[in-house]
Order: C-alpha cells, then structure tokens, then sequence
C-alpha cells in the first residue's frame, strides 16, 4: 500500500466506525446508497487486484456482476433448478464468478493494453445477450425478481449491514494480499515483468489466481446487487456500471486499497447529488478521471501520501559493506554455468555465433566488447529470455531450459540490467523484497487469509531485504519510493534485490554505467566480495578499468563470437581485442 501503515489503518478505521452509525441517523435511503457502495466495492475490492496492481485494462467487468445476479436469482426462484437458499446460490455465484473470471482472464496472458480490454467488452455484451435470449430462464428483456435474504439480513439494514461485512472481509483479505509477496508480484508485472520474471514470478499462474478471486468477488457482489435490485433486468448492467468499476480504481490510484475504496464511495455518492445531471453521468465519471490525471496523476491516494513528498537528504554517499556479505550469501552453492555452441539470430543479424562460454562459483568474469557485440543478449539467453536456435545452456551439467525465464531463480540465478527495473511506486525496501520472491512457502490463500506461514514468509522477506540493503549501502532508504532514487542507488538497488534471491550465479549488467569514480571503486569492492562469498558473478561493463581491476577471466565478444579470452593481463596485450576495442 502506498499510505503508511498507521495513516492507511486510522482512516479505514474512521470509515468503519461512520459506516457501523449510519443507521442511527434513520434515513432509509442513504442505506440504500450505502448498501450500493458496499456492493460495489466488494466487486471493486477484487478488480483492483487485476487493473490496480496487475495493471490489466479490464473494463467488461460488469458481466461478472450480471452472472452473479442471475446466478443467484434464477436459482432461488427456482426456473432452471429447485429453489435453494439465498446464501447457497450466492455460494454459487460465487463460484460461477471464479470460473468466469478464468474465462475472461486467460486472454490476458496473450493480449495486452487496449486488446484486453476489448475482450472483456466483448465477454461482456455476450453475457447481456445470453440473459436476453434464455428467457425461460431469465426471463429474457422483462427480467426476474432478485432474492430476499432472511432474518437476520432482512432487507433495510439487516440487509445493509451483511453487505458491509462482506465489504470488510473484502478490504481485510485484499489488504493482506496486496502486502503479501503476491502483491509485490502483481505490482512488478504491471511495472517491470522482466524483473518479476528474473526473480521467479511466474505470470501465469499469478493473474489465473487473481482473477479467480477477482470473479468470485464480483460474483457475490451481483448475488447481493440483485436482491438490492429486487427485480433484474438486462437493462440494470449497462456501461456505465462498467466505466464506474474502472474509473473508481484509476482516480483512487493504483497499487492502493484505500484510494479505490475512497473512489468507490465518491463514485456511488455523486450522481445522487447530481441527480439532475443523471443523463450525462458517463460524462461526468470521464471528466473526473480527466482532471485527475491532470491534476493528481497518482489519484487519490498519491494526495494522502504525504510522507513521501518530504525532502530527501541532499550529497548522499552510498558507502556498501561488503564485510556482511558471508551471512546472506550460502556459499555451499559451488558449480559452473555454462553454454554450449549457442546460436541466435534475429533475422538475417546473428546476434550470437557459436558462443561456448563458462563461469564458475567464487570467480568474476568479465564479458567485453564493441556495442552490439552479444553481451547483453549472452544474458538475456543465460536468463531464458531467449530461445537460441541451436547450443545448450548447463548449471552442473544439468541442461537449463530455454524461454522460462521465471524458472532461472529456482536455479538462483540472479540478474541486473542495463536500465534499472524498478517498482516506483514501491518502497526500496519493497522492491528488493520481491528478489526473494520464491522463498516464499504460504499459498495465496495463506495470505489472504494472514495464516502464520505468511506472517513467517514476510518477516523472512523483510529481514533478508534489509540485511541486502545494509550489504549495499541502502538501508537508509529503505522506506522512500523507489521513485525518489538518484541514478546509482537505483544501481545498487537492483544489486541488492538481486542479492535477496542468495544467488549461485550473479549476472550484472553495465552496473557501473552512469556512476562516479568512487562510487565505481566501491562497486568493484562489492561484486569481488561477492565472488569471494562463493557466488560466481558473470560481469558485462564498458568500464575497462573495472573489468582489469577486479575480474578473474575475461571473454572479449565480437560480432556474436569470441574474440579472445583469458586472465585480464592477457586480455590487456591482446593484439585484436586492443585495435578493435580497447584502443591504442
């Protein structure tokens, strides 16, 4: 969550408490608009996760709402099956809204942006068209009635207060998965996945279990939205109640609970107060979100977040201990990495040529060369961003697999890059938190639910990041956005989220680009500790200089093959490598 944790708790605190007295002032109708808030936000609560954190563009929200209406409709009136319960058909809505949402959710993992959302446009006029033709059922463009739930959610505000228990569990479980390592996770995905990837997330897997959540969720919200409703038509899930899910989450600011929830209540508030502007209600949602890109492009809750607009210490030394390394790093990972005869080509450019290359534990190896040599792209290869067309990548002769590059941390493999990946929205604590990620032993459900192995995953987490910062020279800002970062923390902060995985093999792309003479002796002094820890280190840098000074061998690359390697001395006389790189 963006907001501090005493801030974020006091105002969800004050919200309860005013919602918890609202039917003391004995207005019926704010109940009812209230009761609409709080089903709104139970579906909200859940689509946060995918738009707000993920960073999907799911703007078809609303059929999710309509399947769980006439879900729980049609089975307490009875029309396709016998009469159940209202609370075990809104179970099943629940569950007919998990299954939809995995419906709806996989072709995120193909499209992407504006795509996306189009297809959940699309799932979503197929819905209003379903409940439109099934009319034995649903009774087609004439509707059917909602449920009554009984005694002692009657409707009136036994009613009104079930929703807003739902509403708290809702915001209680989002919460803990938003300051869980899945949390940390949808947020990479949505802002650096190449970094999510590098330290083990898996896509795939993650959003298939969002959107579950997030489904079920709006499938329980349309159970309770027909029963407000009392009678459903298709009518009632129009467009509107799609920009107001979407809109609610953008004004209230993404990777936020509170700011969404603050938005909600906004959102559901406002056309009662511009009842008389009820017609130009899409207009309005769409000027509100105009002027809050404009004016506040972080939303609501960037506005609450004061703490991180004070100023930062000006001159900052980062000054790494790397005395401290030997109780992060394990140093009985000892082995070699190597590839074999790779060959990659993009196009008619062939980026690599027959590459054989190894480095092994405990050493620092230096990989140099003109731009567009294959330095980077020998990485992205290693990393498993790349499938060559022909060669072999091994960890202690076990063969790696290509075009997995989630699964490179399990091998603890860990990378940097040449433009630093970072969470900005995050804290520095936050991002170097996610390099562990795949230490983590809680479930999701484990963590919505705040079980101790989660609690136990967070404290692990929380003390391997900081020890990492501490190593790095960081710990200072531990708790300031990444955001805020000059250009060499951002450095040796992807260092230290790299550090976090306790890796074998450490890749380090041009880590010194960018950063002063001292603060580059400084490097140099951190990743040579950091072979002597028994981590090997792969090292591709510009800085000729660092590369003599601090590398055991060096592989000097040209046009995708190896122009020569050897100890740095060798490298140093090299007739070929000193007129085609080094200079006279």
């Amino acid at each position: 969550m963006k907001l501090g944790w005493l801030e974020g708790r006091i105002t969800f605190l004050l919200l309860a408490v005013a919602a918890v007295c609202l039917p003391l002032f004995d207005d019926s109708y704010a109940g009812v608009i209230a009761t609409r808030a709080c089903i709104y936000w139970i579906l909200i609560s859940g689509l946060n996760l995918v738009v707000g954190y993920a960073g999907q563009i799911a703007i078809g929200w609303v059929a999710l709402l309509t399947l769980g209406a006439y879900t729980t409709a049609v089975l307490t009136a009875g029309t396709a099956t016998p009469a159940l319960q209202p609370y075990v058909a809104l179970l099943a809505s629940a569950a007919v809204g998990a299954v939809s949402g995995v419906i709806v959710g996989l072709p995120a993992l193909r499209l992407r942006t504006f795509y996306f959302a189009m297809t959940t446009l699309g799932f979503a006029t197929i819905v209003t068209q379903i409940a439109l033709a099934w009319k034995d059922v649903t009774g087609g463009g004439i509707g059917t009635p909602g449920p009554v739930f009984p005694f002692p959610f009657a409707p009136g505000w036994g009613f009104y207060y079930f929703c807003l228990i739902l509403a708290v569990l809702c915001t209680w479980m989002t919460a803990n998965i938003a300051a869980s390592r899945f949390g940390r996770s949808l947020i990479a995905i949505r802002d650096a996945e190449v970094a999510a990837e590098a330290s083990g997330v898996s896509k795939p897997a993650l959003l298939m279990t969002v959107f579950v959540l997030s489904g079920a969720l709006a499938g329980v919200a349309g159970g309770l939205f027909s029963s407000l409703q009392s009678y459903i038509t298709p009518d009632a899930f129009n467009f509107d109640l799609s920009v107001l899910f979407f809109i609610a989450i953008l004004i209230g600011g993404r990777g936020s609970i509170l700011g969404p929830l603050l938005g909600t209540i906004l959102l559901t508030v406002l056309p009662e107060i511009a009842a008389p502007l009820v017609a130009w209600s899409t207009f309005l949602y769409a000027a509100l979100l105009l002027l809050i890109v404009l004016l506040i492009p972080g939303g609501i809750a960037d506005m609450l977040d004061y703490k991180n607009r004070r100023p930062l210490q000006q001159h900052r030394e980062i000054v790494p201990r790397p005395e401290l390394l030997p109780a992060l790093l394990d140093g009985t990972r000892r082995g070699a990495l190597e590839l074999t005869d790779v060959a990659l080509a993009f196009g008619g450019v062939r980026a690599i040529d027959g590459l054989s290359l190894d480095f092994h534990s405990g050493e620092v190896h230096g990989l140099i060369g003109p731009n567009g040599s294959g330095k980077t792209t020998t990485l992205n290869v290693i990393s498993g961003y790349y499938h060559p067309q022909a060669g072999t990548a091994q960890l202690n002769g076990a063969t790696l697999p290509f075009g997995a590059p989630h699964r490179r941390a399990s091998f603890r493999i860990a990378r940097t890059f040449q433009t630093p990946r970072l969470v900005g929205g995050a804290s520095v604590l936050e991002n170097v938190m996610l390099g562990g990620t795949i230490d983590g032993q809680g479930t999701f459900a484990e963590s919505l639910l705040t079980l101790p192995r989660h609690r136990s995953d967070e404290r692990m987490l929380r003390e391997r990041a900081l020890q990492a910062l501490t190593i790095v020279g960081l710990e200072t800002l531990a708790q300031v956005r990444a955001d805020r970062l000059q250009h060499s923390e951002l450095r040796f902060m992807e260092i230290a989220r790299a550090l976090t995985l306790r890796p074998a093999f450490l890749m380090l792309d041009e880590p010194a680009a960018g950063l002063s003479t001292e603060e580059i002796r400084r490097l140099g002094t951190l990743i040579k500790a950091i072979s002597h820890a028994g981590t090997g280190v792969l090292l591709v840098e510009h800085h000729a200089d660092l590369i003599f000074d601090i590398c055991d061998r060096v592989t000097v690359l040209n046009l995708g093959k190896i122009l020569a390697a050897g100890t740095p001395a060798e490298i140093r006389s090299h007739r070929e490598v000193v007129s085609a790189y080094l200079g006279a």
